[in-house]
Parts: C-alpha cells; structure tokens; sequence
C-alpha cells in the first residue's frame, strides 16, 4: 500500500531542536483557547535538545502500525477545501474510518474529532483554528484513553472496554508541501514509559489528560520531508492491549532548519478516531 514519493527530498538525517519537558514537580497543564486562539501552558519547564531526526522516506516501507507506533501512507482524498466543515465530516470522515480500518484491521472504527493547524499566525485567527504544537508529547493517557470511550460512547461504553480498543490519528498537510515546522515522530520501542509525565488538558466542558515527553537519548525520532496532500501518517496514540506491541508515539512540530526562504506556512489536519477489536 505504501508509495514512497519524493524518496531523495532530503538528507538521511538533519539536527534540529525537540522541546521536551522537564519533571520538577509541577502540575502540568494546558488550558486550551478557543477557535483561533493559542493555548496557555504551565508547569514543567521546556527542555529544548537538539536531536537527530532522521528522514523516514527510504525506509517508508519498513514501518508498522503495531511496532513502531507508525506509518507513512500514499492516499488520495476526495476532498477539494479542507477549509470545509461540510467536506470534512460528509468526505474525509469516511475516508479515514475506512483508511484505519485497513492499516490496524480493527473491525469497527469511529471518528470522532479533527483539528485543522497552520504555523501561520494571521491564517489562524482569520480561519479560527489552531497552532502547531512545538513540544513532545503523546496525545492520550492510560486514564484519558478509556475515558474518551465512556465520553463519546456512554451507552457501550462497559462493553466495549472489555476488549481491545486503540486511538489511532491521521497527520496530512491540506494544501501545500509542508515547508515550515514538519510533524516528527518517534519510533515507539525508543520510548520508555518513564519517559512520560501526565499533563492535564483544561477544556471549557471537561478535563483531559496527555503525556509530555522527558528527554530520553534512547529516542528514535523520523520526519518525511515535504509531505503532500496525497501521503498521510497513521499513528496511535493509545491501545489497551500490553502485550509488547506499541501503545503510544510521541510526537512535535519542529523548526526545520532545512526550510528554504519565505517557506509556505504549514497546513495540516489531524483526525482522531477509535478503533474497536
């Protein structure tokens, strides 16, 4: 199913800079803002390292969902203007309960959130959507997971927990190749779960819980360079199953240091999606 494209775009390696957090015994937490707005973080200190990330298009291939947390997909979509909420929920959703169901092979698969981001500050306050997020981090927890079933899905909820169930997301850019502030993602058997450290999500109707990620050398981080519109990444964020098999990937934008001049602002859109055994 995978079609590397641009397989030569870029070094097999570049150094740039991952925020990480520091755990110095602050409550850690985000209180999220509203359409076009920035999220205020406290707590922690960042722990900005500079780290090899390595550039995951040759070896494209190779990656799978349930050992390395990820993987790079060729995908077309139907979609014209991800800028439209009626496109996105009658087209794209779709599309993407049907994509995770072929790469995990669950039986049942629900999608129930998408954020649209740009690095842009002027697009974002006009379009009223979000920012990249610049710091490690994995976006469910051991007690977030479970809980967004009960949330989104109360009547089934106690069934459907009883077997095994995951959050799988899908990362493309909407418009252009991404030029500024690409996704990295790391390899999940790099990660120890001691790398993470709970940090509390402050929504205007509920609290959530993500993973800030500590800084570990052990961390295998990819990025694929100049990623289109027409190539995805599939990756989970949560499964309840502890067999061995990845369970979380952490994830960041980052500056790019091989950006060219007046890059294009990236655009990207990620849809959220449970997935039932």
């Amino acid at each position: 199913m995978v079609q590397v494209l641009e397989k030569n775009a870029a070094a097999k390696a570049i150094t740039a800079t991952i925020n990480y957090i520091v755990d110095n015994g602050e409550k850690i937490f985000t209180v999220t803002a509203g359409p076009g707005g920035t999220d205020v973080r406290n707590g922690g200190a960042l722990d900005p390292r500079p780290v090899a990330i390595h550039d995951g298009r040759p070896q494209a291939p190779r990656f799978e969902l349930e050992r390395d947390g990820f993987q790079f997909v060729r995908h077309d979509t139907k979609v014209a203007d991800f800028f439209d909420e009626k496109q996105i929920a009658q087209v794209y959703y779709p599309e993407m309960e049907a994509l995770v169901k072929a790469e995990s092979g669950a039986s049942r698969v629900v999608v129930f959130d998408h954020t649209l981001r740009t690095a842009a500050d002027d697009e974002r306050e006009a379009r009223k959507i979000r920012e990249v997020v610049r710091r490690a981090h994995n976006d469910y927890t051991e007690w977030s997971g479970p809980q967004r079933v009960r949330d989104l899905l109360p009547n089934e909820a106690d069934d459907l927990l009883r077997r095994r169930f995951a959050i799988i997301q899908v990362w493309r850019p909407i418009r252009h190749p991404v030029e500024t502030f690409p996704l990295a993602i790391c390899d999940a058997r790099s990660v120890a779960f001691e790398d993470f450290v709970i940090s509390e999500r402050r929504y205007p109707d509920r609290i959530g819980q993500t993973y800030a990620a500590k800084y570990n050398p052990n961390h295998r981080w990819y990025y694929f360079p100049r990623m289109r519109r027409e190539e995805a990444l599939v990756f989970k964020v949560f499964d309840s199953l502890k067999d061995g098999r990845a369970r979380w990937t952490a994830h960041t934008a980052f500056e790019d240091p091989t950006s060219p001049p007046n890059a294009r602002p990236r655009e990207s859109i990620e849809i959220r999606t449970l997935a039932f055994f």
